[in-house]
């Protein structure tokens, strides 16, 4: 057995951590870093298949050195041709086939022509069937997925965009950044506990806690100081235009070149929530929009997402994020909609920069699987023939991207070609999973408060 003093940085073994059921697992982990305090060693250890938010520093007690695998020498490789982190080329699809839906009650034909489509429900209760034209030539890959990449139906692609002031780059994936850097931070009621590195100054990440004023979001190294801006502050909601209010809710609108001191701690503050983007400080081609929940105190700040004042992708979000004492509340899918809704206003369908955090692409998911069905369990059938509906007037209806749209419908694993048609089925356990979501889903956008006009930055300089 391996003694303690032997534990070096890069050792992978057995660590002790407790489960979300309580109870003690032993999950292998890598070895980030060792520290000695007082004569005590910590180690910083990353569990192997587990998101970098559970990393945590240790005590030796709950090393397992019987099972301790000692890191090897790596062997020089050759560099391979390509520039990292390239984008592997995605043409644009143009999607434009018909569908139809098909009431329970419809006869399904049974013939073998590769003219005729017909529609198997898996459980033998179908609700609804969409189906596509006839005599439209499929497209190779158009809707194919694999369900083991990250590419597989939310149409991710595997590297992102390497603009924007909050962006993936994992060729600055050190040691330094892969550790959380701030123990804890204070934000107006709430404590809250980073989950990854965040550039905050170096002086103030030894601090056990990091005190931010949650109207301008200015940070500082104790609760004195804090008080003592707090009385010089004059703040009491976000700066910029107030676009959006209903009941307690409201959204602001922040130009990053206008109010460059905000959107710069906003970003630093994100940072230790958002583990798949990397920080940069030119915030002026951003907009950031910050929802707020009001009370007698002020807007206090719930969540924000920002967005490229003029995007070459048709991205309606750079960054998302709810703040952890507001998670799992809905708020979420409504700063989602909210960036729709702008879309709307736009004229425009708009999706997601790409890499979603793996909250965030659960959040989007649910998002457009509700919509979408949504849009295809309201269609009624006019003079008793079957209601149809183009991929083309999903994606204007609800501003979202054609390929988001294809990519959900596959997801659920409502689409399927046969015999030259696209047939979606939606069966009894997919309406009655959607109908109890919906009511669940309290928190929705009323687009008659929205007070928003939208901006040609093209025609504004360097905005």
């Amino acid at each position: 057995m391996a003694e303690v003093g032997e534990v070096t940085e890069g050792c992978r073994l057995p660590v002790l951590r407790r489960n979300q059921d309580n109870e003690d697992e032993w999950p292998l982990a890598e070895i980030l870093s060792v520290k000695d305090i007082s004569g005590r060693k910590l180690f910083y250890v990353h569990y192997i298949d587990f998101n970098k938010r559970l990393d945590e520093w240790v005590t030796h007690d709950r090393l397992d050195l019987k099972k301790i695998q000692f890191p090897k020498k790596e062997a020089k490789t050759p560099t391979k041709n390509g520039l990292p982190g390239s984008r592997p080329s995605s043409p644009e699809r143009e999607v434009k086939r018909k569908v139809e839906v098909v009431s329970p009650a419809t006869p399904v034909p049974a013939s073998t022509e590769t003219t005729q489509a017909s529609v198997f429900p898996q459980n033998g209760s179908a609700r609804r069937a969409v189906a596509a034209q006839p005599g439209r030539k499929r497209k190779s890959n158009c809707l194919g997925t694999d369900e083991d990449s990250q590419d597989s139906s939310d149409g991710i692609p595997s590297a992102p965009r390497m603009t924007g002031s909050l962006v993936s780059d994992r060729s600055h994936d050190d040691i330094i950044t892969r550790m959380k850097n701030i123990e804890c931070i204070e934000l107006g009621r709430h404590r809250l506990k980073p989950w990854y590195f965040s550039p905050y100054p170096q002086e103030l990440t030894t601090l056990p806690v990091l005190y931010l004023c949650e109207f301008c979001l200015k940070y500082v190294k104790s609760l004195k100081c804090l008080q003592r801006h707090l009385t010089k502050c004059d703040l009491r909601h976000p700066p910029g235009n107030e676009i959006y209010r209903k009941g307690t809710i409201s959204f602001f609108e922040i130009d990053g070149r206008k109010n460059k001191s905000y959107s710069q701690n906003l970003c630093l503050l994100a940072k230790c929530f958002l583990d798949h983007k990397t920080l940069y400080y030119d915030t002026d081609p951003f907009l950031f929009y910050v929802m707020t929940e009001y009370d007698c105190k002020g807007f206090h700040i719930v969540g924000y997402f920002s967005k490229e004042k003029e995007s070459t992708e048709d991205y309606n979000v750079a960054c998302i994020l709810t703040l952890p004492p507001y998670q799992r509340r809905g708020y979420g899918k409504l700063l989602i909609e909210f960036s729709y809704e702008l879309s709307k206003v736009e004229g425009k369908t708009g999706t997601p920069e790409k890499p979603l955090s793996d909250l965030g692409l659960l959040s989007y998911r649910s998002y457009w699987s509700q919509t979408i069905l949504e849009i295809l369990m309201n269609l009624k059938s006019e003079n008793g023939e079957r209601p149809q509906i183009t991929i083309n007037e999903i994606s204007e209806i609800t501003s979202i991207k054609k390929e988001d749209v294809i990519s959900t419908l596959q997801y659920l694993n409502l689409i399927n070609y046969y015999k030259g048609q696209y047939i979606l089925t939606l069966s009894e356990d997919i309406v009655d999973g959607h109908e109890r979501a919906m009511l669940k889903r309290i928190l929705r956008i009323d687009s008659k408060c929205l007070h928003f006009t939208p901006k040609d930055w093209s025609k504004r300089g360097k905005w």
